[in-house]
């Protein structure tokens, strides 16, 4: 079994799993431990990996980092782990502490299923305040696993390794400010655009308006490129398709109202499984259409991501709480569903 597959198989245990995980010491032994083998690295050997190694600092006794990987009797990898539910933003400090008071160059941040990579760039001997690598292991990229398998004891090689650190590191902040320039634009981001197609003074009812202009136009461009990608598929797969449509037995009755799939409900199931696809992987996201609206869901019915009205002059994106209680909010067009982005985001993160 290759590296890719180990991964993919310790993810499909970790969501099989991970509802019946209660305790941090449970998540080490059934996700992290795991992990760390798929890495190359035998967990039984203290030689290769040290469990609860000291990390005192020279005012603060006790410190134990909870995983230490060893090559050449120095640790190069640090892992502190926290339970599968923990928000790792409540943990990073601790682990900046463990890294001072190493000789280790990578330190490690998880929950089982966040993994977050971290070195020093910035400054020798300091973890930089910010990860250059973060990868969710039950909805890994392609390039995420190559990334990952470079850590492995088979190839692991810290001047590899810094080499593309720097570029993932500045990628991943570029990505972030580009994305909440889209979402709320500054004024800045505002006016680049407008005086190019805005001959005279911009006052700030114009930046105004120029502001909800760029977010539309970002959203159109990205929907346009994203229906051109999907014309092909959706000639290729049926809406009736077993693979993106949940079976269910049905019962014929002439009287029934008649259920018509329509091209801009695909559409806007297409845009919405796209446009969530760094997020969570496109085969789970599914939908199941009714007189009323065309339902998207997580898996199956039980697990409800969003509905499109879209049968009626005025159209609606409905997103569920976490009471699973429907809130709709009224859109004009399938461009409009990315003003939603976020919303649709932390409801997959409370599903997944």
């Amino acid at each position: 079994m290759d590296f890719k597959d180990q991964i993919k198989q310790l993810a499909d245990r970790i969501i099989k799993l991970k509802e019946q995980i209660q305790t941090e010491e449970a998540t080490k032994n059934a996700f992290i431990m795991p992990f760390i083998q798929a890495l190359g690295y035998d967990v039984f050997n203290p030689l290769e990996v040290v469990p609860e190694m000291d990390c005192d600092l020279v005012k603060k006794k006790g410190e134990k980092i909870d995983y230490a990987i060893m090559k050449d009797c120095q640790p190069i990898i640090l892992i502190e782990c926290k339970h599968w539910k923990q928000d790792l933003n409540l943990h990073d400090t601790q682990l900046q502490r463990y890294f001072v008071a190493s000789k280790a160059k990578f330190g490690v941040l998880t929950n089982g299923i966040i993994y977050r990579f971290y070195t020093d760039l910035v400054n020798a001997n300091i973890m930089d305040e910010k990860p250059f690598l973060e990868i969710d292991i039950t909805d890994l990229k392609d390039f995420q696993v190559e990334e990952l398998k470079k850590f492995h004891s088979s190839y692991f090689d810290i001047a590899k390794i810094l080499d593309t650190a720097t570029d993932l590191k500045y990628t991943s902040e570029i990505k972030s400010i580009i994305q909440n320039e889209v979402v709320n634009p500054s004024e800045s981001f505002v006016r680049l655009f407008a005086k190019q197609v805005y001959s005279k003074p911009l006052n700030q009812n114009m930046i105004e308006y120029f502001s909800t202009l760029v977010k539309k136009s970002y959203a159109m461009l990205i929907s346009d490129s994203i229906n051109d990608r999907l014309k092909s598929a959706l000639v290729a797969e049926s809406p009736k398709s077993d693979q993106q449509t949940e079976k269910t037995e049905e019962i014929i009755d002439d009287n029934a109202p008649k259920i018509d799939t329509t091209q801009e409900e695909i559409e806007g199931y297409y845009t919405i499984k796209t446009m969530l696809v760094d997020y969570i992987k496109p085969e789970r996201i599914l939908y199941k259409d009714t007189t009323s609206y065309i339902a998207i869901n997580i898996d199956n019915t039980k697990k409800p991501l969003c509905r499109l009205y879209f049968n009626y002059k005025q159209h609606y994106i409905a997103i569920f709480d976490q009471d699973k209680k429907e809130i709709k909010y009224p859109i004009e067009s399938i461009y409009d569903v990315f003003q939603y982005k976020q919303l649709l985001i932390d409801r997959v993160n409370l599903l997944k």
